[in-house]
């Protein structure tokens, strides 16, 4: 679900924004911006994850990368971009599109990864939310028309009834919220052409609306929309028609984020059973979806693709943390709405038993009815010797108090998780006296890291790049660190990766931001190299002397399905 900023419409002390990643509007000719998130701070002052000096540290070592395939559980990835077709991952073991399972792993013509949630009839774009699913199913179980079992069914079931209680809490707020929103919003849509009106081809001034005297109600709904947006510089002074053209834009992007929550929170909506055709209530069923790497909206998983592997072409300069060693596999698992646990599972085990070495999840939720199955899948990983990288969420939150699903804390009272091999990463900015993202969350125990999650300019769809924000741009920044890592030193347990970035991690005490994360700094892949070279690296792997490895052909272009 996406995160949509609208600068300038304040009605009724309203401001707009959810717990995604936000569209940005910063001049694309700053090219500065673009890759401040590579920055040195040693010699900067700003708190990058220092790349370049990280690569030429590792090969002063002597040291010749081996590529690290980084699993992508998102949305999906427009596998053809020119600024990623050159590092996605190709399966060697799968002829394309010839219909058959070539390698016997039960998914046929998966030559770029997966989708979990797609079938033969297409692609999941918009589903519920978990809080809409848990409603759905317990409600008759706890709310039924006899009370008698009712209560029998709370005392018997009593975990259940507790996450039935607080999705109750959550969807009734929120669907009260997405309702009034698309309301609030649509109105404003529909004032456009009034507005229009009003200024009549003038300038948005004050001059210009002061004395004008509504004689409907219509007029006067736009009048006032109009003086509240005279207060914002992106609009106050403008000629008619951009005041028309910003404004159709931003309700645009307004209606799109809050129409699907209509059937986001519907409790009759279940998209599932007609177009994947799993039997979702069999957590043991692993062999569904389709090879569609795209699906409907895939900016989200291109974005995240673009940060941890992104490559520089034609007048574009943006580029991955790690873009010269990773391979993206994309696994399709997160729908606009809430991924699904089963899903989640299946996507882990998938790009773990297909050769991913790091997972990146740029995604959450606040309850996990399957929470057990997605666990099972962390430990499965974990025995396989797999770095999962998990964004921390988006609601400026302490995770301990408000539970971001999946988690490797089974309770938040443990004093350690219960894998070693998670990493959770908080998002930080550019601005070092607001180090920690506003929409952050954190936690000095449950979150390990920060990265740099605010102003990222990465890839999109249709061959595009985009500034995006989020602890979801700040996961891949770290999963792109680990890879860097990983290459180089193939030795490297999760573990030992996770201590590198947290125990080199530059620090600051601005805003108690010291306290915020395990780390109490933001990462630095340099110094993070240094460390784990000198107390984890055997010092056998991946020398001069290894021969090179063998590249992986070339990503073949899909033809989105």
């Amino acid at each position: 679900m996406k995160k949509v900023l609208l600068a300038a419409v304040f009605l009724a002390g309203f401001t707009y924004s959810s717990a995604q990643e936000t569209p940005k509007t910063e001049s694309k000719e700053d090219k500065d911006l673009m890759t401040w998130y590579h920055k040195d701070f040693a010699t900067s002052k700003v708190y990058g994850v220092n790349t370049e000096n990280a690569y030429k540290f590792l090969e002063s070592k002597g040291l010749k990368p081996k590529t690290v395939v980084v699993g992508v559980l998102d949305s999906g990835v427009q596998v053809d971009h020119p600024g990623l077709v050159k590092n996605m991952w190709s399966n060697p073991n799968e002829v394309p599109n010839n219909g058959k399972d070539d390698d016997g792993n039960g998914y046929v013509d998966d030559v770029h990864g997966w989708n979990f949630i797609g079938g033969k009839n297409g692609d999941i774009d918009i589903d519920n939310m978990e809080v809409t699913r848990v409603v759905a199913k317990y409600k008759p179980v706890f709310e039924g028309s006899n009370s008698t079992q009712n209560k029998a069914n709370q005392a018997k079931m009593k975990e259940e009834f507790e996450m039935y209680m607080k999705s109750k809490e959550l969807f009734t707020k929120k669907s009260v919220d997405a309702r009034q929103s698309f309301q609030r919003y649509s109105m404003i849509n529909e004032s456009i052409p009034e507005m229009v009106k009003i200024l009549g081809g003038k300038p948005l001034t004050a001059e210009t609306v002061k004395n004008k005297k509504p004689s409907t109600q219509q007029e006067a709904a736009a009048l006032e929309i109009l003086s509240i947006i005279l207060n914002n510089p992106e609009y106050a002074g403008k000629p008619a028609t951009e005041v028309e053209s910003k404004l159709k834009e931003e309700m645009k992007e307004a209606l799109d984020h809050f129409g699907p929550m209509a059937k986001q929170y519907d409790i009759n909506y279940d998209p599932r059973a007609e177009i994947v055709g799993d039997h979702y209530d069999d957590y043991s069923e692993k062999i569904y979806g389709n090879n569609h790497y795209e699906g409907p909206d895939a900016t989200h998983g291109t974005h995240v693709s673009g940060i941890i592997a992104g490559s520089p072409q034609g007048s574009e300069i943006q580029y991955g943390v790690a873009s010269k060693v990773a391979k993206i596999m994309t696994v399709r698992t997160v729908p606009n709405g809430d991924e699904r646990d089963k899903d989640v599972a299946n996507a882990i085990r998938y790009a773990v038993d297909n050769g991913a070495k790091v997972l990146n999840m740029s995604f959450g939720k606040p309850v996990s009815p399957g929470k057990n199955v997605v666990w099972d899948a962390f430990k499965y990983a974990e025995d396989k010797g797999v770095l999962l990288v998990k964004a921390a969420g988006n609601e400026n939150e302490d995770v301990a108090e408000h539970l971001a699903y999946p988690t490797n804390f089974k309770n938040i009272t443990d004093e350690a998780p219960f894998v070693n091999n998670v990493m959770v990463v908080g998002a930080s900015t550019n601005k070092n006296d607001a180090l920690r993202a506003d929409f952050s969350n954190y936690n000095k125990k449950m979150v390990n890291v920060f990265a740099p999650g605010d102003q990222i300019y990465s890839t999109v769809t249709k061959g595009k790049y985009e500034y995006l924000q989020g602890t979801s741009m700040a996961s891949p920044v770290a999963a792109g660190a680990a890879a860097v890592l990983l290459a180089y030193m193939p030795n490297l347990k999760p573990a030992q990766i996770i201590e590198s970035l947290v125990k080199t991690s530059n620090l600051s005490s601005s805003n108690e931001f010291g306290e915020k994360s395990q780390a109490g700094g933001v990462i630095d892949v340099k110094k993070a190299a240094e460390y784990a070279y000198a107390n984890f690296y055997d010092g056998k792997s991946n020398t001069k002397k290894t021969k090179t490895v063998k590249k992986s052909r070339p990503a073949k272009r899909s033809v989105k399905k």
